[in-house]
């Protein structure tokens, strides 16, 4: 068996060897513990009691422990319980289990116990996660199977190797080992894979593992271009996700997807919120369609605007001079100057105002009167001066009932302008 450590391997690296007692686990860390002794980095073993197998479980993690005192290993160690975990949060034990062995590597180095962890994944788990995703009904990155660097700080140092070359050194080397009884059920779905489909695979096509990595590594390259590109196409901006159009689907497919998630939506999405915000693209302008956790998303003219939805349109403060908060927006209303420029910022004549103003957001009804006359719905002004939709309930308003007399940062009523009467002038600012 040998494993290439120069792609994952650095000078002065303390890497934690994920070591359960398998064949796999023992095999990695006897070959990196070797391979340290005169080497530029030193290797420990990290084991997670995942609180499965009850008493077995717990003699597992003795058998690593008594092995790493004897090599001069040091160990860290985590008892978790994933039963618990999968029945509060509703995963599968598989699920669970794994959940909670990352929380454990991240904890160690957060702790700066190690600066890395390796793990015993190889050629056979590579293509099992392969297959278990394809049957899945996943997308490119789910074949693209198990990366040799996670999030720069997990390494997987045997992906290159086969079962049958591990199985031979821990022979050759006389490594002890010990067999966790959940790998050989059927019961969860990997090892269904592992021990049923597989092996029948094998029958016809003997090399069908590196078939499989030759696949997996040719799909995240291709995944990593395309997921590039999706980047180049989405911009954000407070909070605003923009996708220029057009775009091939392949690539609005991911650019929503990166969307979501920039926007909170990590694991809640489907397919059809993806096929609904696609169906946008022929859309009419200004469609809107809700996806999750408040996300909308809005057709506007050559693109599709991305949004979190929550502002509170039922907020009424009373109308002063002074400065408001509204839905973490400033307004700021100051008396100004007789003789200041009318022709900048947004002016009103304070006796014009009623009694009974209020500030408030977009509401059914609303109309507006322009400057030079002529009124409308609040709406189909704010759609002639083409203001983009997704704005337009968080705009603030100065109204009374359903007159607008300001739209903050846009316009003010001809009703309020000022005049060769006007003695009380006042600004509106809006930031």
């Amino acid at each position: 068996m040998r494993i290439d450590l120069t792609k994952t391997v650095s000078q002065n690296d303390v890497i934690a060897v994920a070591t359960s007692g398998g064949a796999d686990s023992m095999a990695l860390l006897h070959y990196m513990h070797n391979a340290a002794k005169n080497s530029y980095f030193k290797v420990i073993a990290l084991n997670v009691e995942h609180g499965i197998r009850g008493e077995s479980s717990v003699k597992d993690t003795e058998f690593v422990k008594n092995y790493c005192y004897k090599h001069g290993i040091d160990v860290l160690t985590y008892a978790v319980d994933s039963v618990k975990k999968a029945k509060e949060e509703k995963l599968s034990l598989e699920e669970a289990a794994r959940a909670l062995r990352y929380d454990c590597f991240y904890s160690a180095l957060k702790d700066g116990k190690c600066n890395k962890i390796a793990t015993a994944h190889h050629q056979g788990d590579n293509a099992e996660s392969v297959l278990f995703n394809l049957f899945r009904g996943t997308g490119l990155k789910g074949v693209s199977g198990i990366t040799e660097n996670f999030d720069e700080k997990i390494i997987r140092p045997m992906l290159d190797v086969s079962k049958e070359e591990i199985l031979s050194y821990v022979k050759e080397n006389d490594i002890p080992f010990v067999t966790d009884q959940t790998n050989l059920s059927s019961e969860y779905s990997r090892n269904f894979i592992r021990l049923n489909v597989l092996p029948k695979i094998k029958e016809i096509f003997p090399e069908v593992e590196k078939s499989i990595a030759r696949f997996s590594k040719i799909a995240k390259v291709e995944d990593d271009f395309m997921h590039g590109e999706a980047l180049k196409a989405v911009n954000f901006l407070d909070g605003v996700a923009e996708i220029a159009l057009p775009l091939h689907q392949a690539i609005l497919t991911r650019a929503v997807i990166i969307a979501l998630k920039s926007l909170g939506v990590e694991k809640d999405w489907e397919k059809s919120h993806i096929d609904s915000v696609n169906a946008l693209v022929t859309a009419q302008n200004g469609t809107k369609i809700n996806l999750k956790k408040n996300v909308v998303a809005i057709k506007e003219y050559e693109k599709i605007v991305m949004f979190n939805e929550q502002i509170n349109c039922d907020i009424e403060l009373p109308f002063s001079v002074g400065k408001h908060f509204l839905n973490e927006k400033t307004i700021e209303i100051k008396p100004i100057n007789i003789d200041t420029d009318l022709k900048k910022g947004f002016k009103a004549d304070a006796a014009k105002i009623p009694n009974g103003a209020v500030i408030r957001f977009k509401r059914d009804g609303d109309k507006f009167t322009k400057f030079g006359g002529g009124t409308k719905s609040l709406g189909d002004y704010l759609t002639d001066i083409k203001t983009p939709k997704r704005i337009r309930n968080s705009i603030p308003l100065l109204a009374v009932g359903n007159e607008i007399l300001v739209i903050f940062g846009i316009a003010v009523s001809n009703k309020i302008k000022v005049d060769e009467t006007t003695k009380n002038i006042i600004e509106f600012l809006y930031y």
